[in-house]
């Protein structure tokens, strides 16, 4: 939100957090900063040429499809790459290395002051052979937007996928092998304060580090995602706070809420806002429905970003992307659609369901990818959405075959621009 959009003490605030954060981009990564700071000392960037290799000499073996390592989301690659900062003297050279578990002091920052942010990105095995990333920039600047937020040292975004590219490069001929078309790694990017000062201050040292993990499918859902709309005690995010990070402080609260839904029998929360119940995310995805207005207009609508309690999601903006470009015009016999970005209440959903007007509706992120959403219950209430295709809705399933083939590179889509080729070792 702008800050002219703001009361004028939210405003006076939202101030002090800009100018924090182009501070603390002048300062740690001078070469992506706006302002003009002669007077800053210059301090060592992250640097992707400086990368220090250090093979492992004890490989793992790699889980069968299907096993319960490979669905325990705790089995990693054969190395990981960490780069370490500190206040004095700026980034240190980064260093890919076996994976392993390092060191920290119990009074780090990150153990009592939620200094962490991090990102979920995959690594996918081509059907024509190649391994790709899926719109990594997007990531990666997403990833400078939350270290500023919550004041870790900043870098060029850049050089974080270089790092991230090497790390595929060594570890995904050996895991992601070739005779595993249509299969994928969890990237996990991560940065966490490390400076052991008990003071509830800017940490003066700070380490990024970079995973592969083996990861299930969790799109494949038999009926859809069944959603639990959130109480009124249940607040995921709110305006003036930090919903549009993805810092790990968002994460640890809603995880006991998450726990009784799945309790329940749901898969997620549909987290809702305020007293008007405004719909937010799916879970940690975006949420999406299509219906058709009380004048008959067919929409695609998901929460927009205006108020930042809604996370800017690399596929939510890669679906809004190709829908504006190809459903807003027809596409492969599906009536046109209206794509809109706005702010919109449960009420909404219940009378569109209630109405016959609610189409379909899906979750839309890194971890669950597409998933479609087959059943809601809100406040004591449930409603089932239309499912036309089977497992899924129409445009659903014409949106979840467009990105597949983006990642995987599908006939039709090998040379598209949103698929980056890791050249592997």
């Amino acid at each position: 939100m702008a800050p002219s959009a703001l009361p004028a003490e939210q405003e006076t605030v939202a101030e002090l957090t800009n100018n924090g954060i182009e501070l603390n981009v002048s300062k740690t990564a001078p070469s992506i900063s706006k302002a003009v700071t002669p007077e800053v000392p210059q301090l060592a960037e992250l640097d992707a040429s400086r990368l220090e290799v250090n093979l492992t000499t004890s490989p793992r073996p790699v889980p069968g499809i299907g096993s319960p390592e490979m669905a325990s989301q705790k089995t990693c690659t054969d190395h990981m790459i960490t780069a370490t900062w500190t206040a004095e003297s700026g980034w240190g050279a980064p260093q890919l290395k076996p994976y392993g578990p390092f060191s920290l002091m119990p009074t780090s920052s990150v153990l009592h002051y939620a200094t962490e942010c991090f990102e979920g990105m995959k690594l996918y095995r081509g059907y024509d052979g190649k391994l790709r990333l899926f719109r990594p920039n997007l990531n990666c600047n997403r990833m400078l937007m939350s270290t500023n937020r919550i004041a870790l040292p900043a870098f060029p975004p850049t050089e974080l996928q270089k790092l991230i590219m090497a790390l595929c490069a060594q570890d995904g001929a050996k895991w992601l092998p070739k005779d595993r078309p249509g299969h994928f790694l969890y990237i996990r990017p991560t940065m966490i304060g490390t400076d052991s000062a008990l003071g509830v201050q800017r940490p003066t040292e700070a380490m990024l580090f970079i995973l592969l993990t083996c990861f299930a499918p969790m799109d494949d859902i038999p009926g859809g995602m069944r959603l639990l709309a959130s109480q009124d005690d249940m607040i995921r995010a709110w305006p003036g706070g930090f919903g549009y990070a993805k810092v790990g402080a968002n994460y640890g609260p809603s995880l006991v809420a998450q726990g009784e839904a799945r309790r329940l029998g749901y898969h997620q929360i549909l987290w809702l806002f305020g007293e008007e119940c405004v719909v937010t995310e799916a879970g940690a995805s975006n949420f999406f429905v299509v219906w058709r207005t009380r004048e008959g207009a067919l929409q695609l609508v998901t929460a927009d970003l205006k108020e930042r309690i809604v996370l800017d999601g690399v596929t939510r903006r890669s679906v809004l992307e190709f829908a504006r470009e190809k459903l807003t015009q027809g596409y492969k016999g599906l009536e046109k659609v209206e794509v809109v970005e706005r702010r919109f209440v449960m009420q909404e959903v219940v009378e569109a369901a209630e109405e016959g007007r609610l189409v379909e509706a899906f979750g839309a992120g890194t971890a669950w990818f597409i998933a479609p959403v087959g059943h809601v219950h809100f406040r004591g209430r449930d409603f089932e959405v239309p499912m036309v295709e089977g497992e899924c809705g129409r445009y659903t399933k014409v949106v979840k075959e467009a990105l597949r083939g983006v990642m995987y590179g599908e006939k039709g889509y090998e040379g598209h621009e949103w698929g980056v080729v890791v050249e592997e070792k």
